[in-house]
Formats: C-alpha cells, structure tokens, sequence
C-alpha cells in the first residue's frame, strides 16, 4: 500500500498482495499442522491408557475371583473343624459320663 502525505492509503502495491496471502497461509497451515500432530499425540496417550486400564481391570477381576475362591475355601474348613470340633465335645461328655 501506498499513503498519501496526510496518512490515507493512496494506492494499493496488487503484486505483494499474493506474497502477503500466501504468507499468512503458510503461517495458518503451519499451527494446523502442529494441532493435527499434538492431536495424535494425545490419540497415542489415551490409546495407551485404556490398554493399561483394560489391563488393571483384569488383574483386579483375577484378584477377585483368587479371592473369592479362598474364601470359599476358608469356609469350607472352618464349618469342617467346628463340626470336628463338636464331633470332639460330644466324645469327651460320653467320656466324662462314663466316668461318673
């Protein structure tokens, strides 16, 4: 652009308009391209933490079901000694009754 002496645009330079244009949109292409990398990124990222999610949750669901079963196991063997342990009172009244 050319002003004039008192500041007003007097003409305007047509051949820098195409140098200016392809300047700002080779600066706008440069900041899509960096969100579109920035944006892969942060694809990557939350693939990766929902395979270590995916992962944690079938370690904890294992742990459950370890558990689970130790439990019932636990169960199991304490209803097994409480029955022997009264199968043992029954004996030892028998025996202290014939005793008396």
């Amino acid at each position: 652009m050319v002003r004039d002496a008192d500041g007003e645009i007097y003409s305007v330079r047509y051949e820098a308009v195409n140098a200016m244009l392809l300047n700002e949109f080779l600066k706008e292409h440069g900041e899509v391209q960096e969100q579109e990398r920035k944006l892969e990124e942060q694809e990557a990222t939350v693939t990766q933490l929902k395979s270590r999610i995916a992962k944690h949750e079938a370690s904890v669901g294992r742990r459950r079901k370890d558990f689970q079963t130790t439990a019932t196991q636990q169960q199991k063997a304490i209803k097994a000694l409480a029955a022997s342990l009264k199968e043992q009172a029954s004996q030892i009244q028998k025996v202290s009754a014939s005793l008396n």
